[in-house]
This record gives structure tokens, C-alpha cells and sequence, in this order.
């Protein structure tokens, strides 16, 4: 196996899982513009890239298949709440939350997958899924409230999955066109955000104005080596090394930022992880089943 596939999928994992240091580096900020300055500088530093790589003909390509760009506007749109939902949680103390969410993630993902791809689970697999969401409904009888920051960032992020599976453009021309599709909006935000006073202007001094080009880069730094790698890495340690992103989460809200993991916190995840190991022993059962029938795996 070329082994330079999973390294540049275990380094997009464990970027994104120090994403969270940097966002707090914004906390003064509203969520909401820092959002729209994401949205605008991924699209300045994805058009160099591709200007560098020469990528504009991919472009063209996309832009005259106009099922191909719904499909891409349509997934900009579930990215966008995915990375305003992610912020407001890192920079308002819910980081515990935004790490259950990619917990969560693949539950949420393979249950989409049964309601919109009508696939077919194992008993194992609807195992997995009943443990998490009895997860659940033991914080919601706790806490008496749902934990509607975990699910809207998961599910956001299952939802453009599923967008993206009919998708055919490279990541790094998908990236263009997500981002495109939502610059006039974001700018408009800001620029109305900058004249009502509660923009930037005022909250950033000096080198600090940096932070927000750069959110450009830290959004599609990680995009590119994930779409280098996962060519050549294996779904299956792709889903495992998965687990990177939120553990550094969980590990960066409780150690650096000291955020409370209360006994409900530690019943829920304990639910999510016992999900996660059912999912990952369906995943090797059916694997080794495949193998054994002589099947070739998907």
C-alpha cells in the first residue's frame, strides 16, 4: 500500500482536529461574520491554487453541467451551516459538543444512507445504530433538552456527504464552486456587518486582521491533502483514523480550554464510542465475509 495516501489523510485528520485553537483565536468576533470571512478567503485561496495548478479548464468543465453545479451549490449550503454551527460551538463553550458531532458522524451518515441510498444495514450495523441513539435519549431524559449542536453539526456534515457521493469534480474544484455560490451573500453579510458596527473593525488590531485570510487557508489546506490521499487509502483506515479529528477536540476542550465533562457527558460518549466499536466490528465482519465469498469490497 503506498503509504504517502494515509499520511496525507492522517494529516488532514489531525489539522482538523487542532482547527478548534485557532477559531478561539476569533472568539471576539461574531461567529457569524468570522463564517462569512471563511467563506470568502477559502474562495481567494482556493482560485490561486487553481491558478497555480492551471485547474480552470475542471472549472469550465463544471460550470457547463448544471446538475453538476445545483449539486455543488446544494452542497455549499450544507457546508455553510456545518462550519457556522462548528464555530459558534468552538467559540461559545460547546467544543464538547462539536467533537460528539464527528462521534457521531458515521451513525448519522449510515442512517442516511438506509433513508436516501436505500442501503442495506447488518444487524450489527442497526446495533450500532440503536446504542448511539440510546445514547441519546439518556442526556435527553438527564439534561431535558436534545443536544441540537451536536446533531445539527453531524448532521449537516452527513447531509453534504451524501451530496457529495454524486458528485464528480475534484475536491479542489468543488471547494471553488461551494464557496462561489456563497461569497456574494457572505460579503454582503460583512460589508452590512462592517457599517452596522458589528463587524471586525474595532474587535482586530494590527497583525491580527491576518487571522481572517487565513481562515481561508486552514479550511482548504486540509480539503487538498484529504482529496490527495484518500485515492489511495483504504476506506476502512480512512474510517478509523477518522476518530483522530474529534478525540484532539475532546482532549484540546477539556485539557486547554477546561471546558466541564459532566457524568451525562461521559454516559453519552461512552453510548457514541460503544456505537462507533459495533461499527467498526460490522465493518471488519463484512469485510472478512466479502473476502471469504471471494467479493471485492466497496
Amino acid at each position: 500500500m503506498n503509504q504517502r495516501g494515509p499520511l496525507c489523510v492522517l494529516t488532514c485528520y489531525i489539522l482538523w482536529g487542532l482547527l478548534p485553537v485557532f477559531w478561539k483565536t476569533l472568539a471576539a468576533v461574531d461567529a457569524f461574520y468570522v463564517l462569512a470571512g471563511r467563506i470568502v478567503w477559502s474562495l481567494v485561496f482556493i482560485t490561486a491554487v487553481l491558478a497555480l495548478r492551471r485547474g480552470f479548464s475542471a472549472v469550465k468543465e463544471a460550470a457547463a453541467d448544471r446538475r453538476e453545479l445545483g449539486r455543488l451549490t446544494l452542497a455549499g449550503a450544507f457546508v455553510c451551516v456545518n462550519w457556522g454551527s462548528y464555530i459558534w460551538a468552538v467559540n461559545s463553550g460547546h467544543m464538547l459538543d462539536a467533537s460528539l458531532a464527528y462521534y457521531m458522524n458515521p451513525i448519522l451518515a449510515i442512517l442516511l444512507g438506509t433513508m436516501v441510498f436505500h442501503e442495506k444495514l447488518t444487524r450489527l450495523q442497526w446495533l450500532s445504530v440503536a446504542v448511539t441513539f440510546l445514547g441519546l435519549a439518556v442526556t435527553i431524559v438527564r439534561y431535558r433538552q436534545i443536544p441540537w449542536v451536536a446533531l445539527i453539526i453531524g448532521g449537516s456534515f452527513a447531509v453534504y456527504g451524501a451530496i457529495k457521493k454524486g458528485v464528480q469534480t475534484e475536491a479542489g474544484v468543488s471547494v471553488f464552486f461551494e464557496t462561489l455560490a456563497l461569497s456574494p451573500f457572505a460579503l454582503a453579510f460583512m460589508i452590512a456587518a462592517e457599517l452596522r458596527g458589528a463587524g471586525a473593525a474595532g474587535v482586530l488590531h494590527g497583525a491580527q486582521w491576518l487571522l481572517l485570510p487565513a481562515a481561508g487557508v486552514v479550511t482548504t489546506v486540509p480539503l487538498l491533502f484529504f482529496a490527495r490521499g484518500i485515492k489511495t487509502t483504504p476506506m476502512t483506515l480512512s474510517g478509523i483514523l477518522m476518530y483522530i479529528n474529534p478525540t484532539l477536540q475532546l482532549l484540546i476542550s477539556v485539557l486547554v480550554y477546561r471546558e466541564a465533562f459532566t457524568a451525562t457527558h461521559a454516559i453519552l460518549f461512552g453510548f457514541v464510542w460503544s456505537g462507533l466499536l459495533l461499527y467498526l466490528a460490522a465493518g471488519a465482519v463484512k469485510e472478512r465475509r466479502e473476502k471469504k465469498e471471494g467479493t471485492p469490497c466497496v
